[in-house]
């Protein structure tokens, strides 16, 4: 019995380390936000865990696993330390002002289905990371300022992960996006802004459906 309760002691530790790493994260992030709106305003870091705050869900281990924030009139930056949220499956930040770049840390975030990052101000490159996201089936960064090349390592999601959406139309991007070709494919939304993406035709996004 006593060994028993060391161990609920010591399970007890960890989960309460972890949220508060994640309180700590997630705060983080607000602090470098701005909120016209007082969305984030149950975000109260002096709390044990973040599972009572809105816009925040966790598992049944107290452990962040969803971030849903679209059109909620936030501007400022994502931060690096998104990257922590070791449990996160959903990342929704659709439909703000969200600036900067996109940080290589959330190339961390490896249980990630869904990052829907579109109609934002985001510049700078696609990071090379995101090709770490294994598990990703749903990559909405469409509607921004992103330049440069979409990573070959993120291509190769397409061809051998788990992803079924990429949007990244309405950007100033260039280069190639491959295609498995045991997946049914839908090629829309050209435009004047990515005319130099190629698949085999010039297009700003695809939907690939099983």
């Amino acid at each position: 019995m006593k060994s028993f309760r060391v161990i609920l002691l010591f399970l007890i530790a960890i989960a309460t380390v972890e949220s508060n790493s994640e309180v700590d994260a997630l705060n983080a992030w607000k602090n470098k936000l701005t909120d016209p709106n007082n969305v984030l305003q149950s975000w109260d870091p002096t709390l044990f865990n973040p599972c009572t705050w809105f816009h925040v869900t966790c598992n049944s281990d107290n452990s962040v696993t969803r971030v849903d924030l679209g059109t909620a009139g936030l501007s400022g930056p994502l931060v690096p330390e998104l990257g922590t949220l070791a449990n996160l499956q959903y990342l929704q930040v659709s439909d703000n002002k969200i600036s900067g770049v996109i940080p290589s840390a959330l190339g961390n975030l490896t249980k990630l289905v869904s990052l829907g990052l579109d109609q934002n101000q985001l510049s700078g490159s696609i990071p090379e990371t995101l090709g770490n996201l294994r598990v990703l089936r749903f990559l909405k960064l469409n509607s921004n300022n992103l330049t440069g090349t979409i990573p070959n390592i993120v291509n190769e999601l397409i061809q051998w992960g788990n992803l079924l959406i990429m949007n990244v139309s309405d950007n100033q991007l260039a280069g190639t996006v491959h295609h498995n070709k045991k997946k049914r494919i839908c090629y829309y939304y050209h435009n004047s802004r990515c005319k130099s993406l190629e698949a085999p035709m010039p297009i700003c996004c695809i939907y690939i459906l099983l």
